[in-house]
């Protein structure tokens, strides 16, 4: 019998538990797939600890790649031993996991599983960030906050090949190394000076045209007032807890600025906006103009660690989790 990651009750780490489970079966529209790797993101934890509620018990995780085992009624474009990627499969921190086949994308040769599990949950959600959220121009000075994490690496390259500049968020002297080596213009230790004096300081009092936060509470305050009059702040994340209501008649104050609170399900509502990104990515992950960091590996058994491992700002680049 297969083996998934389950949670019985909400809390912390310590309620995963790898268990059997009864083989998975592909209804019409569907694809099983033999998980190769799976992508382990902050919303896993959010939907573990009851943040994000769902029915209890539920099989963990959204996102992975692997190969096609067996095909369902009504599936046209895919085959068994096809190599697939997805965003949204309930359950894949799995060794086998059923993936409907509108969410599944083909994995090109010379890209790996643990690499296609990386990009497209993260991937994708960095690549509408840029280039529909808060379309990038040339020439803007871009905020990227937790610049060494999964969606922070590929922000920075991703907005750098639109000719941005991006100043970047980060705790550690690795982790500063890390997205200056991604590409970041300058980086913050936000640990040792005041983040929003110090983007001042490098956009001469202006401010940048966007902050792409995914930390949420503590960043919040400061991602505002680091905007220049007509900014964005895009807030796709809360890895720091929920932001508390917000009094609208702030975003007057601050210079008629923008606040947007995107999810990926909106920017990839129909296959053609989802082949897009896709494409987009891989592409550039062949041509080499994209490199994707897996920063942790981890067997399906030790889900728990990489939980813990996230939470605990521990990691840098993707967590994927490996079944076989």
């Amino acid at each position: 019998m297969p083996k998934a990651v389950r949670v019985s009750s909400t809390g912390g780490p310590e309620v995963l538990e790898l268990v059997e489970v009864d083989q998975p079966r592909p209804g019409a529209g569907e694809l099983l797939v033999e998980v190769g790797a799976a992508g382990v993101n902050y919303i896993d934890t959010y939907h573990r600890s009851g943040l994000y509620p769902l029915p209890l018990p539920f099989g963990l995780g959204l996102e992975g790649a692997g190969r096609v085992s067996a095909v369902g009624p009504e599936v046209t474009g895919f085959s068994v031993g096809d190599r697939v990627a997805w965003k949204q499969a309930p359950g894949s921190y799995a060794e086998q996991v059923v993936v409907r086949a509108a969410e599944a994308v083909a994995v090109p040769d010379g890209v790996s599983d643990e690499v296609a599990a990386a990009i497209m949950l993260q991937g994708m959600t960095a690549h509408y960030l840029v280039a529909s959220t808060y379309p990038v121009q040339a020439g803007d000075t871009i905020l990227v906050h937790a610049a060494a994490g999964g969606v922070g690496l590929l922000l920075i390259q991703l907005a750098k090949a639109r000719g941005a500049r991006v100043i970047g968020t980060v705790s550690t002297e690795e982790k500063e190394r890390l997205a200056r080596q991604a590409g970041a213009d300058e980086v913050i230790r936000y640990t040792e000076v005041d983040f929003t004096e110090q983007v001042r300081r490098l956009t001469d009092g202006q401010g940048v045209a966007v902050v792409y936060d995914g930390v949420g509470r503590t960043t919040f305050d400061g991602s505002l007032a680091s905007l220049r009059p007509r900014g964005t702040l895009v807030l796709f994340g809360a890895s720091s807890g929920p932001v508390p209501p917000v009094d609208p008649q702030r975003l007057n104050a601050g210079g008629s600025l923008f606040l947007t609170r995107p999810t990926l399900a909106h920017y990839a509502a129909d296959r053609a906006e989802l082949d897009w990104r896709a494409k987009e990515l891989f592409d550039a992950v062949a041509d080499g103009s994209l490199s994707v960091r897996v920063g942790g590996r981890y067997p399906l058994s030790e889900a728990r660690r990489a939980h813990e491992d996230l939470e605990g700002r521990r990691t840098t680049g993707k967590l994927v989790l490996l079944p076989h």
